[in-house]
Parts: structure tokens; sequence; C-alpha cells
């Protein structure tokens, strides 16, 4: 049986563009995997890895104007997005590049023998090595920064992992235009082009989290998609950490003093949030929690002129387009639901943005509501009225796990009055990302970021964003009593790379 091509699809039209590739078999996911699963000597070299990291945002910056041009082709998510969205990738390589050659990673610690503690402690030095072939499934809605060359695969060979990437099939050119640059970086190194392994097709990402040789994997999808896939790694004879992240409310709680004091701003600034990128974000706020009365129904009259103002726009495909469609419909049709802005079909191949509003009564507690509790892809949002703190708190704890939980407060109660604290400490067990008096649309790379939440947020506790994303792919090892003369150069006594560590129970920089 022939397989099927892979083509470039425009969605501004819905016309296939381009036969890009062909789906792979499993054959050729076998051999994929298994020439990642070669190159992992030639990524134990920390030198190497660092500078075959730098060396790829080189290349991808050189070939910037060409792979926003792909890319712009395949999504329409617009030049401005799109070389801002490089940039980013570009940046993140470095910094993962930056990490490898600092060393602190490896989490380096070293005690030697001590026969007075109790029990005796004999000579042990642990540090942290590459889990090997990573699995890693592109997101629709980031080109760059959540695929082929995204943070997965950059943090993953950071840690000296080789990867295997399954395309997303919005973007399969740009998919094979951004593997060729990365493989063109590592040949500059030594390393073999296997490195960077590609596939396409549905029944490739199959294969390949099933692949014996593949030690883990990171998803970035719907939550179907990622809760089977979540699964196959979790009834493979040897089960693989699954780093996935699969879904997300973001909700947004609005004290009745906030929107006294400033409905318009908050208006205005959820109405940019919710629109950004035509709503294809994955921390776009889909849940706010509005107090009733004449505070809220001023933030609702700022949230509707900013969405009236907003053009429609194309999602990612059109099988999306219809999702999205269907999906207000189905809200819409509930009890008591109205919307101020309606959102839905704005042209053959568009859509427009609008609002939703619903009481929050209606929402705490379980019944055919509980819609309005999942996420809905594009560009639309719930605004729930609420008429007492109770009714809150009721709401949060109705809630499933998510990336991000903003409050928005007064300056009173920014300032430590009133219930900001308290709020906190509700919204703290619902994300991994807790904001104050801002949105969550824009996710930083940054030490300090973390980019994940309890389920179905992601299936870990781990990042996908920053430094630490490093972790995923790495596991501890210790050796006791093992003599000098054989330990990695990393567990050395005299420390001959100069590493971060703690030795004897002192932090050594």
């Amino acid at each position: 049986m022939a397989a099927a091509p892979v083509w470039s699809v425009d969605p501004r039209t819905g016309k296939q563009r381009e036969q890009v590739a062909v789906e792979a078999t499993a054959q050729e996911v076998d051999a994929v995997v298994r020439a990642a699963h070669a190159t992992r000597d030639a990524l134990a070299d920390r030198g190497v890895r660092a500078a075959f990291l730098r060396t790829a945002a080189d290349r991808l910056e050189g070939a910037r104007d060409h792979l926003v041009e792909v890319a712009d082709a395949e999504t329409a998510l617009g030049p401005v997005r799109l070389t801002g969205e490089l940039a980013r990738t570009c940046y993140q390589l470095r910094a993962f590049a930056d990490i490898v050659d600092e060393g602190a990673f490896l989490d380096v610690v070293v005690n030697h023998p001590d026969d007075t503690a109790t029990p005796p402690v004999p000579d042990l030095r642990r540090y942290k090595v590459p889990l090997g072939v990573v699995a890693v499934y592109s997101a629709s809605n980031f080109p760059f920064a959540f695929s082929v060359a995204g943070g997965d695969t950059a943090s993953a060979l950071a840690a000296g992992c080789p990867v295997v990437v399954k395309s997303h099939p919005d973007h399969p050119a740009l998919s094979e235009l951004v593997a060729s640059l990365l493989r063109t970086a590592a040949a500059e190194h030594g390393v073999d082009k296997g490195v960077v392994g590609l596939v396409h097709g549905f029944e490739a990402g199959v294969e390949l989290i099933k692949h014996p040789l593949v030690a883990a994997a990171g998803f970035t999808g719907s939550v179907r998609g990622g809760r089977a896939l979540f699964d196959a790694a979790a009834a493979r004879p040897t089960p693989i950490p699954f780093h996935g992240e699969l879904g997300s409310l973001n909700p947004v709680v609005v004290t009745e003093a906030a929107a006294a004091e400033r409905a318009e701003t908050i208006g205005t600034g959820l109405a940019g949030s919710m629109t950004l990128g035509v709503g294809q974000f994955c921390v776009k706020p889909g849940l706010v929690l509005v107090p009733s009365g004449s505070a809220g129904d001023g933030l609702l009259k700022s949230l509707t002129d900013a969405v009236s103002d907003t053009d429609a726009g194309v999602l990612l495909d059109h099988r999306m387009r219809d999702n999205f469609i269907a999906g207000v419909a189905e809200r819409t049709a509930l009890p008591e639901v109205e919307s101020p802005v309606t959102p839905g079909a704005g042209g053959e191949h568009t859509v427009s943005a609008g609002f939703l509003t619903v009481p929050a009564a209606r929402l705490a507690a379980r019944g055919e509501h509980d819609l309005l509790l999942e996420e809905c892809f594009g560009p639309v949002t719930v605004v729930a009225r609420y008429d007492s703190e109770d009714e809150v708190k009721a709401v949060l704890t109705r809630l499933p796990g998510n990336l991000t939980a903003t409050v928005q407060l007064s300056s009173e109660e920014a300032a430590g009055q009133g219930r900001g604290a308290e709020i906190l400490a509700e919204l703290t067990p619902l994300a991994g990302r807790v904001l104050v008096n801002g949105w969550p649309t824009g996710v930083a790379v940054a030490p300090a970021q973390h980019h994940g939440g309890p389920y179905p947020a992601t299936t870990s506790t781990s990042t996908s964003v920053g430094g630490t994303a490093i972790e995923r792919w790495l596991r501890p090892v210790a050796y006791q009593g093992a003599p000098e003369a054989l330990l990695p150069p990393e567990l050395r006594d005299d420390n001959p790379l100069g590493l971060p560590r703690r030795f004897n129970g002192r932090l050594e920089r």
C-alpha cells in the first residue's frame, strides 16, 4: 500500500499548495529512531552540544525571511507574529547553549566517606545523565517555538538527547525546512544529521511513541490526542515519561473593587488577550469571573466595544474552524447563556471574535453548563457574572488544572488590603503560573518561568518553557565506591571541567 502524500495547505483558502513529503511507515519510523539513537555519543560532549545549538540559531536567523514566508503560507499567522516567534526560538536555543556551558543542570553532588555518620556514608557521587531519544510532537499554533526547533527539541538536545519530531500536519513544509537547517548545523560540528529526525503522519506518531528506543516524549496539543499518547506511553512494556500540554481554561477573577476602579482598562485588556492570534494561544483567558452590578456592567461595555472592533481572522485550518463554530453554537444553546458579541463564522474561511455571558451560579454545580468549563480553541471567552464571593469560590473549586490563573485587583487590594492574598491562595492550586493585574498571553523565556500546571494543563509537574525544561530529559545516577580514575570527569575531586557542584555539603561555584 502506497504511503499517503503530505500536502502543504493554505488556511486562507483551504486549498493544497504543494506535496511536501509522504507519511512515514512503521519501518521508516524505526529507521529514523535508530539513526537518532546512533548519535548519542556525539552529543556526549557538552562543548559540541552548546556549539550546535548556537549554530542552529544562526542558521534559522540566516533563513528568516524564507522561513517566515513559508510559515505564513501554511498558518496565516502573519509575518509580524511569526518573525517575533522565530526570534524567540533562536533566543531559546542560545539560552540552552548557555545552560549547557554553565553545567549547573547536571546537579553534581560529591560526598566523601564519613564513618562518623549514622549510618556511615560511603563515597557517593551523583549527577544527571540524558535519557535517550526524545519524541517531540509539534504544536499547531506555534510553528517555530513549539515545533521542530522549539523548546522541547532545544531542551532535549541540550540535555544530550537526540530528537525525533512528529511534524504537525498544519505546517509540514516549514517542518521539513527547519529540520534541514538543524541537520546542517549539526554537521558543522561533526554530529550526524540523524540527531534530528522528522516523520509525518498520524500512524507515524503512534509508532513513534511505541518504539523501544524512544526514552521520553514531549507533546503540545489537544486533550484527546495527548491523553491517547500519554496512555500509550504508560502501556509500553517499559513505560516512559510523557510530558504533555493538553488544554487550559486559564481562569481570571476580577474583584468588584478592581472593576469599579478600572473597568475600561480591564475590559480592553481582556479583549486584547482573548483575541490575540485569533484566540489560538494556549494561555488565552477562557473563563472570566466578573461581578454583577454596575461595576461589572462597565467592564462588559468596554469588552463589547473592543471585541466588536476586532477584525475577523483565519484559524490554522478548517477543522479547527469547524470545531470553533460548532463549539460556540453548542455553548450558546445552553440556558441563560447570552452572547453580547456573537462569535462564529466571519466569512467562508474566517471567524469572528465574541464572548458569552452566564450567571456564575450556573457553573457552581455539576450540570449541562459544565461545557463552559472546557477550553474552546479560538477567539471566544466566557464571562461568568457572580453575586458573591461564595459563588467565586464555588466556581473555582470546580475547575480543572490550568497553565495560568489571573486575578485583577484594585490598587488597595494589591497593597495588601482586602482579599487579594486569599484569592491568590485559592488560585495557586489551579495553575502553574498565577498572575496579578496582568494577562496570561505572552510566556516569557526566563529562568524563573513555569509553563505547566495540574492535569489536564500538563501531564507532569515540569515546565516546557525556561531553563528548567531541560530537567525533563535527564535522570540521576550515583556512583558508590568508584575509583577516581574510573569516574566521569564531572564527578572527580579536582573538578577538571569547573562545574558548579555540592562538595561534601558545601556549594561550590
